[in-house]
């Protein structure tokens, strides 16, 4: 897989999924709808935050790499 998500955007995604999972564990609310609200887009983002490749962007054709530079 290409790479297509920078190393600012990978930080970015790593904090929000980990603020994501303690709103999982913290909201007064019935478990299905913390699973879907924030623990399945926390897992999302983390997995695209440490694989550095996300579909949506891929999708889109977007990317937030550096561009290579010319030699």
């Amino acid at each position: 897989m290409i790479r297509n998500v920078g190393n600012a955007d990978r930080l970015g995604r790593f904090i929000v999924s980990l603020a994501m999972s303690t709103c999982f564990f913290m909201a007064p609310l019935p478990l299905p709808v913390r699973l879907m609200a924030f623990l399945v887009p926390a897992l999302y983002m983390l997995g695209t935050a440490l694989a550095g490749h996300c579909i949506g962007y891929r999708l889109l054709g977007r990317s937030t790499c550096p561009l290579p530079s010319r030699s």
